[in-house]
């Protein structure tokens, strides 16, 4: 799956920074040095800002932060053919499997499991097919997405701590679904553990710590997904991580009835859905948690945000709202 050839066009119309309720820090005034990155990473532009009394601490903070970013990427990118993951694509299996692709791939199994199969990262070979009839000019034929379902299921991708697996050949997986959002967690846990205390981390996925640079909270701006120059929410930053996928970001056919997002037990994208954020404590699970909520449908989604205990906003494809009582607004 090439998500991140279309992420960052995803990430302004998806989930952007807007301004925020003005208000003092309540651990004080904001730090009085600020810094940020920007960097390319998963095929699309990563932000990282942060602030810090001590610019030195501030700017060690920042540069263990990108390294982060970069041994993640090297972990999970489907754009690097020396990746793990391409490896295990190109090989079927792993030897050392490096611990960020473990937790990665236990996480997933473990929501596959929990949502019977609604999220499954050996879905790469369905992506293959709708992307190879794209460029064609066309959708993919039944008989070359019952092919391409034949070799998805997550089942059939082992995972111990030594070595990674595909049980079936064919298989292959791509990590798109989940990888920023555990980027942003890393992250954040990086820049936690160097002191710092105010931030705002994009890796593809949302995390915010403390307050801005005038003590105002931070707040992420939800893009109507069929029109960008409007919201769909105004979201205040309350410690989770946010995660948003939309049918706008990579459409197959012009009335985005099929695009990047695909039930992995169908072969087909969700009818009813366009856009689904998703709030939870950590990215990654907010990560995953999008894509188990757009094929669910809105009046499901709002049931499984209480299960997984997160909060949710989904948009139709009529432009309605669905949002869980704990949602953040501004």
């Amino acid at each position: 799956m090439r998500r991140r050839h279309w992420l960052g066009v995803a990430l302004g119309a998806g989930a952007a920074l807007a301004g925020g309720a003005a208000g003092a820090a309540p651990d004080g005034a904001p730090p009085r040095a600020w810094r940020r990155r920007a960097l390319l990473g998963f095929g699309t532009t990563l932000t990282l800002q942060a602030g810090h009394d001590d610019p030195r601490r501030l700017d060690a903070a920042l540069d263990a932060a990108v390294r982060t970013l970069r041994d993640i990427e090297r972990q999970m990118s489907l754009f690097d053919p020396d990746s793990a993951l391409s490896r295990l694509n190109r090989d079927g299996r792993l030897t050392d499997p490096p611990a960020d692709l473990l937790a990665v791939l236990r996480l997933a199994r473990d929501v596959s499991a929990a949502s019977g199969g609604a999220f499954d990262v050996t879905v790469q070979p369905l992506w293959e097919a709708w992307a190879s009839a794209a460029r064609a000019g066309r959708l993919p034929e039944p008989k070359a997405l019952a092919d391409a379902r034949r070799r998805v299921d997550w089942r059939a991708l082992v995972v111990e701590p030594g070595l990674v697996r595909f049980a079936q050949r064919g298989m292959a997986a791509t990590l798109n679904g989940i990888a920023q959002g555990h980027a942003a967690d890393r992250v954040r846990d990086v820049l936690r553990a160097h002191g710092i205390r105010h931030a705002l981390v994009d890796a593809g996925e949302w995390a915010a710590l403390g307050r801005r640079a005038d003590g105002g909270r931070w707040t992420l701006g939800v893009a109507d997904p069929h029109r960008p120059d409007a919201w769909a929410a105004r979201l205040l930053a309350d410690g989770r991580c946010v995660a948003t996928s939309a049918d706008s970001e990579a459409a197959f056919s012009a009335d985005r009835r099929h695009h990047h997002i695909v039930d992995p037990r169908t072969g087909r994208s969700p009818p009813g859905v366009a856009a689904v954020t998703v709030l939870a404590r950590r990215g990654a699970l907010a990560d995953a948690l999008t894509k188990v909520m757009f094929v669910a449908g809105a009046p499901r989604a709002l049931e499984l945000a209480r299960a997984w205990d997160v909060d949710v906003l989904v948009v139709d494809k009529a432009g309605r709202r669905f949002a869980s009582p704990g949602l953040p607004q501004a």
